[in-house]
């Protein structure tokens, strides 16, 4: 039997079950946002590959994180003290640098905002993508509104 073009699969939804290869929490993210998103029919099985990277960038953000509440934004930096026979014999103190999870953090809530943006997935981006379904369909937001009976 033949398969079908991948963004038919499953009616051009997005699979319910996250893919296996995406960590714990990346999954766990893939949980709570796809039944979300196929709410919105703005979303089709073809955009499966960014909300993978939204849930791979959030799980990244989470480790980075927690990495950071551990350890600190700086880390401590020691040169070790040698005796003439080349044992260690103290450390000194030289001075701190910033921890990479900052940077890992940082770099992540960049990507979540901005794939986050193309998905809906902020109160701004949402407001976006109605204006363009209305700007489209002739109607304004409020009437959209009064059509799905939230008005």
């Amino acid at each position: 039997m033949a398969k079908s073009a991948y963004f038919k699969q499953n009616n051009g939804q997005l699979p319910s079950k996250p893919p296996e290869y995406l960590g714990k929490l990346a999954q766990q993210t893939w949980r709570k946002i796809v039944p979300y998103l196929e709410s919105t029919s703005r979303v089709q099985r073809i955009d499966a590959s960014l909300v993978e990277q939204y849930c791979t960038e959030y799980e990244l953000y989470r480790i980075a994180y927690a990495d950071i509440s551990k350890n600190g934004i700086q880390d401590k930096l020691f040169r070790s003290v040698q005796n003439s026979a080349g044992e260690i014999i103290g450390k000194d103190f030289v001075g701190v640098r910033k921890n990479p999870a900052v940077t890992t953090m940082n770099d992540a809530l960049k990507q979540l905002k901005a794939i986050g943006s193309q998905l809906g997935l902020s109160p701004k981006a949402r407001q976006d993508l109605m204006k363009i379904a209305s700007s489209k369909k002739g109607k304004s937001v409020a009437d959209q509104l009064k059509d799905i009976g939230l008005v």
